[in-house]
């Protein structure tokens, strides 16, 4: 929800510097606590390149294991539901009901690790980092202009605001543990930026 994301963009590297919060913990915990791979990039591009790529690399496997729940969560919602008659579901309401931008992900990531070189990728990071951040700005813009927050804090008192953002408190505290346990050298050894 932009209503958090953006403040959190904010204030995550300023906490990350005022604790000393090392580069793989901030990006671990960005990544796995922000919302949407942009705001993840942004936030952790303000710490430091090893923060943006562990946060990135974090909130991609989140999207990978997305792609993998939705498939579940479709295949399960057409044998418990179908399409409305009395009959197995077929391969097309699963494939209704699924994601399809999954396949989009799944696609430009296998391009890009399997079928582009590192040298075309070195010769082309500039420029493509200078269309992404066009593009973030975008998906931002275009966020901001859906987003009604008198609608947020008028639905029903307040109250999923509330429960939206007590949650997002308690993913803010349990993400930051669990990276400094698996990232911070606690229960791995850290990992070589």
């Amino acid at each position: 929800m932009l209503v958090v994301a953006v403040p959190m963009i904010v204030l995550m590297p300023w906490i990350v510097r005022l604790l000393g919060v090392p580069d793989a913990v901030a990006g671990a915990w960005m990544g796995g606590t922000l919302d949407t791979t942009p705001s993840v990039v942004a936030a952790s591009a303000l710490v430091s390149d090893a923060t943006m790529k562990i946060g990135t690399i974090v909130k991609f496997s989140q999207n990978v294991l997305i792609g993998v729940a939705a498939l579940v969560l479709s295949i399960w919602w057409a044998m418990r539901h179908g399409d409305g008659r009395d009959r197995a579901p077929g391969a097309s309401v699963i494939w209704q009901r699924f994601p399809k931008f999954v396949l989009g992900f799944l696609a430009a990531s296998l391009v890009f690790s399997f079928l582009l070189g590192p040298e075309l990728v070195a010769r082309t990071k500039d420029a493509v980092g200078s269309v992404r951040t066009i593009w973030f700005a975008l998906a931002f813009v275009s966020i901001g202009l859906e987003t009604r927050l008198g609608n947020l804090v008028g639905l029903d008192g307040g109250r999923p605001l509330g429960a939206f953002l007590l949650a997002q408190a308690f993913n803010v505290a349990w993400t930051l543990l669990l990276a400094w346990l698996i990232f911070g050298g606690v229960l791995f050894s850290p990992p070589v930026l």
